[in-house]
């Protein structure tokens, strides 16, 4: 007995198929990198993007700022001192006649000088140290961390009013002491990470390979523990400028004719009772957007390069 049914047309076998995979798994896209779907997590994140703008503009403001405006911050006018915002001065000026416009575009570059370096040394050490903590492990590892602990317990912004009472604030010097004890809280970090990496195929593949422990720690570790160091990175920028902000309010920060942001607020604030408002909101403003633009970056790299965090 023959059948009469009719062997199907060559097409619709291949959209049968392709229904029933997308059926049964769905559409299956082109394989990306992790990098790449973390930036494309970031740049989706509208807070991220927005953060971003903030910092590139202050970045931009402070350093190109001046090249474009040149305002007074050098000789003093006396006959024009605690101007409000007028033409050719539109922030006004200060109790020495100085152009707050231009003030605070110098002291920008101090505050992003100092937050960039400082969160760099930070990084640095603490990466480094909490690597080699992580994988050496045991009574090394108790030893560094108990380094550690006893760094937490000193209070670094009175070891850094010593240090600028006795030897003078200087960016350099001022980066070097945040970021040498701001480096614990990476240092941890890190070495968790570690924790979690040692036992890893791949690491014992290289220990096999006879890779040593500084090939560990350079070529294996510290590269997939990057992305724990570039989401610390801006809450030390952050950190960094508040803290500088917090020295030159209480008058132990930089000094002219170098500036800072926290200088023109304490110096602003004198004149509070007064009502030279333009003293003190603009730059007050400019503090506070760069530290939340520091912490929507942040917020959002965790985000997108953690998995466990990232929106499907």
């Amino acid at each position: 007995m023959t059948s009469n049914l009719s062997p199907l047309p060559q097409h619709d076998l291949e959209r049968g198929a392709a229904l029933s995979g997308i059926a049964e798994g769905g559409e299956v896209g082109p394989v990306q990198s992790g990098w790449r779907l973390a930036l494309r997590e970031f740049a989706q994140n509208k807070l991220a993007v927005t953060g971003t703008g903030i910092l590139v503009f202050f970045v931009l403001f402070s350093f190109v700022g001046p090249l474009v405006y040149h305002g007074n911050i050098l000789t003093s006018d006396l006959l024009n001192t605690n101007a409000p915002p007028q033409p050719g001065n539109p922030l006004g000026t200060n109790d020495q006649g100085f152009d707050e416009l231009a003030l605070i575009m110098k002291g920008g570059q101090a505050a992003l000088e100092v937050g960039f370096f400082s969160a760099f040394v930070a990084i640095v050490i603490g990466t480094l140290w909490g690597a080699i903590s992580g994988l050496i492990g045991g009574i090394v590892d108790a030893a560094m961390m108990r380094v550690v602990d006893m760094f937490l317990s000193i209070p670094f912004l009175f070891i850094v009013l010593i240090v600028a009472v006795r030897y003078g604030a200087s960016v350099l010097s001022l980066s070097l002491i945040i970021g040498g004890f701001t480096w614990l809280v990476p240092a941890r970090l890190v070495r968790g990470e570690v924790l979690s990496l040692r036992v890893r195929d791949f690491v014992a593949a290289a220990r096999v390979a006879g890779a040593g422990r500084a090939r560990l720690v350079g070529k294996h570790l510290i590269p997939n523990a990057i992305g724990v160091m570039i989401v610390n990175v801006t809450f030390q920028v952050a950190d960094a400028i508040l803290a500088i902000a917090a020295l030159g309010y209480l008058g132990f920060g930089l000094h002219y004719p170098n500036q800072d942001w926290g200088d023109l607020l304490s110096n602003g604030v004198q004149y509070m009772q007064d009502g030279y408002w333009w003293q003190i909101y603009p730059v007050g403003a400019c503090i506070v957007l760069v530290v939340m633009a520091c912490n929507l970056v942040g917020d959002a790299l965790r985000d997108s390069l953690d998995v466990r965090l990232r929106r499907r």
